[in-house]
Order: C-alpha cells, then structure tokens, then sequence
C-alpha cells in the first residue's frame, strides 16, 4: 500500500524538478527527469526494506528512506550553478557544476541499484527503469565530460562507497538512505576535492577560506575514524585514554591538519586565521556579539536542565524550547550576512569543527566533559536521534551555512546575484531559521487542521510562508546589496514550495530544506 504523505513529499519534489527546468531546459534536464523517476519507483523498495528489516546497514527507522528528495538535491545544485557561472561567462565554475551534476546523479543511480540489487524477489519492472535512466545519464556524460572530469566523477564515487560501508557500519541508526546520501554524498566531494588541490597547489590560486572549509571538514572526519578504531582496543572512559584523545587531537591537529592548509594557503594557518577574524572593527564587534549569544545558548542548556526534576528523568524538552536555538541563530547569521559575509563563512567553519569536536568527546565519553555533555545534551533529544550519535544540532549549523559555503561568489558580478539568486545566502535563515521555527511554534500551539497523513499543521504552514515573506521584505529593507528585480513571484513560489515540503518531510528538515530553497533561487 502506497504511503499518501511520501506520494505527496514526491510530488512536491517533481513540482521543483520541472520548475527548475522550465528556467534551465537543456540535455542534463532528460537526465534529471529520468533520475527523478526512478528514484521514486526505487524509494518504495527501500521503504520496504527497511520495513522488513532487509537493508544492508541499520538506517532511522521513524522515517521512509527519503531518496527521491536526496537524489535530486546535488544534481539541481550543480545544473543551477552550472547555468549562473554560464551566464557570468566563468568556464571553469560552469565546468565543475557539470561535475558536481554529473556525481550526484552518478551517486544516486549507485543507491538506487544496491536496492533492486537486495529486493527479493526482482523488481522487473523498477530494474528496468533504472537500466533506462543510467543509460540516459552515462550517455550524457559520456558526451559532456572530459576524461580528467569522468575520472573525477568516479573518483567521488569510489569514496562514497567506502565512506558508506565505514560510517553506516559504525554509526547504525543515524541516517536514512536519503540522508546518508547527501551526508556522505558531501563528504566525499569535499575529501575528492581536497585530494585534488592538494595535489595541483600554484601559489596565490584559489581562496584561502575555500581551503579552510575542506581541510577543516576533512580533518574532523579523519579524527573521527582514527579514535573509533583506536578505541576499539581500549576503554574510551578512562583518564589514561581521555589524556590520550586530548594528545593526538594536538598531534594530528598540529603535526597533519595544520601542516596541510599551510601548503594550500602558503602561510601559517594560525598567523592567517588570527588576522582575518581581527581585521577589521566590524568583524571585532561581530565576535563579541556572537560570543554574547553562544553564551545565552549554553545558558538555556543550563537553565533547563536545572528545571528538569530528579522524578522526571525521562521529561524531553518541548518543541518551543528547542526552537529557542533557531532563534538565537537567526540573530547569529543575519548580521553576518549583511556586514561581514567572509567572517561569517569563516566562524560558521570553526562552529561546525567544535560541534562535531564535542560530539565526539560526548560519544566516547572523554573526561572530564564527556558525562557532563551526554547528560546536558539528553534533554533536547527527539525521535530522529535513535543512533549513537547526536546530530540534530550540527544539522541546524550546516542548513544555515550551507548556502553560504555553495554561494558561486566567482560567479557572481561583485559576490552578489540578481534576481531572486541575491537570497541564495538567506536560504538557510528564510528556510530553517524562519519557516521552519514559525512552523512549528504556531502549528504546535495554534494549530488544528492537519495536512493528511502528517501531524503537521495547515496553519503552521501558512505562517511559515507569511514570515518568510515578511523577512524578505526585511532583507530588502536592512541589506542594500540585495536587489531582487520584479522576481517576487518565483520567490514566492519557492518559499510556498518548500513551506510544503517541509509538512510532508520525514528527512531532516533542517538540512534538506535550505538547500531546496537555495536551488529555487539560484535557477
């Protein structure tokens, strides 16, 4: 039996997919389509799957398997900036959106085919529409792609599977099918990357704070993967292993990550980094600021722990509570986009590297902190943290800085696109930090008639739309920059869009949502 709220969710999806290409029409647009496709025949045999208990890995099982929305996200990223960077006349970025459109379909038919491969008994009928769009795809590629660039696509690939057999063996219940493709789909662009330039450095070539990000995202997953198997052979919860977690992470810090950046950057990492963050009075007063409202955030951690009663040890903080934090990075991020977006990138790179830095304390219990944060942390877990890890909240960093890491600055006359693309760095406020949080707040407390199949709300996705667009009339009011040239329609659209994706979604919202709402405005 068809599941109504994922017919609804795909629906949604193909709505974005045509409407991209009725901007963008050109031969990846049959690729696409084609993609989009078979990806919804093949979710319902990994909803099936994992209702069976059949996957290979263990995957959330509070939600479907998502692939349609996942398959679709990096495929329509690269297309959108493919068609900016054609239009600013920037070969090399058109280029490498082709190849960022080309891996994420290549990554997404590679997902699809594991789960007609593992189906008993074989889906014909879905084998056959998957044969029908890898043929349409290869076919593309073959005629769109340079040797070097198929080499690079499958080179991404190769690192996607064995990230995925790694990860999805040590982390079980931590992500979807949807959510591990995008996750690990990321990850491993970023590593291919990083291997590529490291190996291609020409001194003053390419953006010092580009370099931070992948060698930053990098060495915390390398981190990560060196502990978990050192840790296999010793108790992670002693002094003697905390004292030794804390001395390699300088070791590895020291001796590996800042070695590398320093031959991208040429010149010293620290001397680099204390100089950009200090540059200027602006970026001063931006710290302080920040500084003030990351204290406010471990104070309401504080604070509502100390309310949780020793006969409650089983009470969850409420939704409104945990929407505090989409408030206060609402406040983070908005200054930073309109006075400092550089600095912005930069503390926004530094925030994810501590994040997952105190997960892994957390999860390996590292003294003296490690028992401290697994019990503060406790209270604001929900249903989508089943796995060992907790991620909700790194999710919430990375759906507000995603859109201004992709941001196509090369592309874009003076670091700012026309139209509706000047919102493509607010997708993540607009997306999570408005609708998401006005969704939830009203639907919660106000609502009462529920879309079908969802416990969310028809009110609370009205008020999401009707914030969302009050807070585009505030950019346009506070940020100068932004110039939106009659696009209110499409923009409109976008947000309603996405304001009903995010009602029918069992993803992540706070990860897939920005980056839906960012290819609406870049297209």
């Amino acid at each position: 039996m068809l599941n109504k709220p994922v017919l609804v969710e795909s629906l949604i999806v193909f709505i974005i997919v045509l409407c991209v290409h009725a901007v963008v029409w050109d031969r990846y647009s049959w690729c696409s389509v084609a993609l989009a496709i078979q990806a919804f025949y093949v979710q319902f045999k990994w909803d099936r799957l994992l209702q069976l208990g059949g996957a290979v890995f263990q995957f959330r099982t509070a939600a479907n398997s998502g692939l349609l929305p996942a398959s679709m996200v990096i495929p329509l990223l690269g297309i959108a900036m493919k068609e900016r960077c054609k239009s600013a006349g920037i070969v090399y970025f058109e280029r490498f959106g082709i190849v960022v459109a080309s891996t994420g379909m290549l990554v997404a038919l590679f997902l699809s085919v594991i789960a007609v491969g593992i189906t008993k008994p074989v889906p014909t009928n879905t084998c056959i529409l998957t044969g029908v769009a890898g043929s349409i795809i290869i076919y593309t590629m073959k005629h769109s792609l340079t040797v070097s660039e198929v080499i690079e696509v499958l080179e991404v690939l190769l690192i996607f599977v064995y990230l995925s057999m790694i990860l999805l063996y040590l982390l079980p219940r931590c992500f979807t099918p949807g959510e591990a493709l995008l996750v690990l789909g990321g990850i491993s662009f970023v590593l291919n990357q990083l291997i590529k330039r490291s190996l291609n450095v020409i001194e003053g070539r390419g953006d010092p704070i580009d370099f931070f990000l992948l060698v930053a995202v990098v060495g915390v997953i390398l981190l990560g993967l060196f502990f978990t198997v050192l840790f296999v052979f010793m108790d992670s919860g002693t002094w003697i292993s905390s004292m030794f977690f804390h001395m390699m992470t300088a070791v590895l810090g020291l001796g590996v990550i800042m070695p590398w950046l320093y031959r991208l950057i040429q010149r010293n990492p620290l001397f680099w980094l204390l100089q950009f963050l200090f540059l200027t009075q602006t970026r001063v007063y931006l710290l302080v600021y920040w500084t003030f409202l990351a204290a406010s955030a471990c104070g309401i951690v504080f604070y509502q722990n100390a309310k949780r009663s020793s006969e409650s040890k089983k009470h969850q903080a409420s939704t409104i509570t945990r929407k505090y934090f989409h408030f206060i990075v609402v406040a983070t991020y908005v200054p930073g986009l309109i006075y400092d977006r550089q600095l912005l990138y930069v503390a926004a790179v530094l925030c994810l590297a501590v994040f997952i830095f105190l997960e892994y304390i957390r999860y390996f219990r590292i003294k003296p902190f490690g028992q401290t944060l697994r019990h503060l942390l406790s209270l604001f877990l929900d249903e989508r943290d089943s796995g060992p890890l907790i991620l909700t909240h790194i999710y919430l960093l990375l759906g507000m800085s995603l859109p201004v890491w992709l941001f196509p600055r090369s592309c874009a006359p003076k670091g700012i696109l026309s139209g509706a693309g000047a919102l493509v760095p607010y997708a993540g406020v607009l997306a999570v930090g408005v609708g998401d949080t006005i969704a939830s707040v009203f639907g919660s407390t106000m609502g009462e008639i529920k879309w079908p199949g969802t416990k969310k709300t028809f009110e609370g996705t009205m008020t999401a739309i009707f914030a969302q667009i009050i807070a585009v009339a505030l950019i346009l009011i506070f940020d100068s920059s932004v110039n939106l040239n009659s696009s209110y329609a499409w923009i409109l659209v976008s947000v309603s869009l996405v304001s009903l994706l995010e009602a029918y979604t069992t993803q992540i919202d706070n990860l897939l949502l920005p980056l839906y709402l960012q290819i609406m405005f870049m297209a």
